[in-house]
C-alpha cells in the first residue's frame, strides 16, 4: 500500500543535502518504506528539478554551497505551497528553527538523527494533510 492512502501513487520525496552520505542513507530507507525518492547534493540541481516536478515532501539541509536551505525552502513554498518541508541541519539553533517554521517548514530535525525520526516526520506531515 502506498504511504499516501488517498492516492494511487507513492508519496514523492526530494532530498537535498550536500553530504552524499546523508542522501545515500536516506534514499534506500525511504524506498523501503514505499516512497519514491530523488536525491540531490547541490541546490542548483534540486532547484532545476523543482521547476520540472512537484514533490509532496522536500527534505533539505540548511548549510550548503550556493543556495542554502532557507533559499531552497522559500523557493519551494513559492511554487508549491502545499509541499511539506523538513529541514535537517548540523547547525541547529533556536533562531534557525524559528526562521524555518516562519518560512513554512513542517519540521526541523537536528543532525545527527535516526532514520526513523525523518521517516516519522514525513508520516506526520502526511497525517496532517489528511486532517486538514
Amino acid at each position: 500500500m502506498p504511504p499516501c492512502a488517498d492516492c494511487a501513487r507513492p508519496t514523492q520525496v526530494l532530498i537535498l543535502d550536500d553530504e552524499p552520505i546523508v542522501c545515500k542513507r536516506l534514499k534506500p530507507a525511504f524506498q523501503k518504506a514505499g516512497y519514491e525518492v530523488e536525491t540531490f547534493t547541490d541546490s542548483a540541481s534540486a532547484l532545476a528539478r523543482i521547476a520540472e516536478k512537484r514533490f509532496d515532501v522536500v527534505i533539505t539541509d540548511l548549510k550548503m554551497e550556493g543556495a542554502d536551505g532557507m533559499i531552497f525552502l522559500t523557493r519551494v513554498k513559492e511554487v508549491y505551497p502545499d509541499t511539506g518541508i523538513i529541514v535537517i541541519t548540523g547547525f541547529a539553533t533556536s533562531d534557525t528553527a524559528k526562521e524555518s517554521f516562519r518560512k513554512g517548514a513542517f519540521d526541523f530535525v537536528a543532525k545527527p538523527f535516526k532514520l526513523g525520526d525523518i521517516i516519522d516526520a514525513v508520516r506526520r506531515f502526511e497525517e496532517s494533510r489528511k486532517t486538514a
